[in-house]
């Protein structure tokens, strides 16, 4: 019995320090999970993801799917570059170099005009040409002039034209031709955007929903001043994670901008 009584502080002792022990653990191992819920890949993640639609949804989450003429489907099938290095029209690296995900394949062109609001028009465009709706591809400028695609339009014709819309619309332009929406009625597809002088813009390129819980979850891609890259965006609340969480805040930030939850807009019908 003494000899018990000599050892149980060493007991004590022991169990104490396996508790903190069990408790680090458990709290490494919580934070990790709570990390890895945002990107189910995140232990085989590839070096290079294809496409927008290569990208792994949350975990728990499922991508939405959509009809394969529309916008939305347009926007996941987008192809990514193996480089996800954010070029400037002119060659040069963009400085931040933080902000993105994942790079779009797709040319910028040689000068200083593919800029945000144009990325978005460049996209909607490039859809609606792809889907033979050339009828439908027009933007106004800030005085409320029509820029309409000739029906007969050539590739290079196409592109003159979108260089021209480029440099006559914006995101003031933009703002005002698009419709208000809901933030809890968000469809790939639409705009987060600020119209100004400068103002901007970044689109809804995918989405995904918990089947369970009914949560969504969207990715967003932007180009940007000076003229460059478009790029599928990360989440600065939750680094490294191209995923942000549909809810009813007031503002949602992205990496070197901010919306509020009113500014969500939709190209209409007709466009």
């Amino acid at each position: 019995m003494a000899m018990l009584k000599k050892l149980f502080p060493f007991f004590i002792v022991a169990i104490t320090w396996g508790l903190m022990i069990w408790a680090i653990a458990f709290f490494t191992h919580y934070k990790k999970a709570d990390a890895k819920k945002y990107m189910a890949s995140s232990v085989s993640k590839p070096d290079w993801y294809k496409t927008i639609a290569a990208i792994p949804p949350p975990e728990g989450y499922e991508r939405l799917h959509f009809a394969s003429n529309s916008f939305a489907r347009f926007l996941q099938n987008l192809p990514l570059k193996k480089d996800k290095t954010v070029y400037l029209f002119n060659g040069e690296k963009k400085q931040n170099q933080t902000a993105q995900f994942a790079v779009v394949d797709m040319t910028v062109g040689k000068e200083n005009l593919q800029q945000c609001a144009d990325a978005v028009m460049r996209l909607r465009a490039e859809y609606l040409w792809a889907n033979g709706q050339d009828r439908m591809i027009s933007f106004k400028d800030n005085n409320g002039k029509k820029y309409q695609l000739q029906l007969t339009a050539s590739r290079v014709q196409f592109d003159r034209f979108l260089a021209r819309v480029f440099a006559m619309c914006g995101s003031y332009s933009l703002a005002k031709e698009l419709e208000p929406v809901p933030i809890g009625d968000m469809q790939c597809g639409d705009v987060l955007i600020r119209g100004g002088f400068p103002g901007h813009a970044v689109l809804i390129v995918d989405m995904a929903e918990n089947m369970v819980t009914h949560k969504r979850m969207y990715m967003l891609a932007q180009g940007y001043m000076p003229a460059q890259d478009m790029h599928v965006l990360i989440n600065p609340l939750k680094p490294g994670v191209p995923w942000y969480e549909l809810n009813d805040s007031a503002i949602i930030y992205t990496p070197q901008y901010w919306f509020r939850k009113t500014e969500l807009k939709r190209f209409g019908k007709g466009k």
